[in-house]
């Protein structure tokens, strides 16, 4: 694999975590909607849980967000290092 085909996918690899943070942002939204209704309910059950799963999913997504960040670094350097904007230019 060269590296512009390397660079390739390592911007696929971002698109990907990206669309696994807002998954999990989607996945926040929807807990809170599901609290907000039990509201008017007041299940004690969906009480204790929705709360254990909001905290496993908020821990998650600062994980990926970390990832993204850091793998985004990773990259950008990859990028510099091989002065793969030249051979982008080439390619082209």
């Amino acid at each position: 694999m060269d590296k512009l085909e390397k660079l390739d996918l390592m911007d696929k690899i971002l698109r990907e975590l990206e669309d696994l943070r807002h998954s999990q942002t989607s996945v926040m939204k929807k807990i809170s909607k599901i609290e907000a209704d039990n509201i008017n309910l007041g299940v004690e059950i969906l009480e204790q849980k929705l709360v254990d799963i909001f905290v496993a999913v908020d821990t998650n997504l600062n994980l990926v967000s970390s990832l993204e960040e850091e793998f985004q670094a990773y990259r950008d350097n990859f990028y510099s290092t091989n002065n793969l904007a030249a051979q982008q230019e080439e390619k082209n």
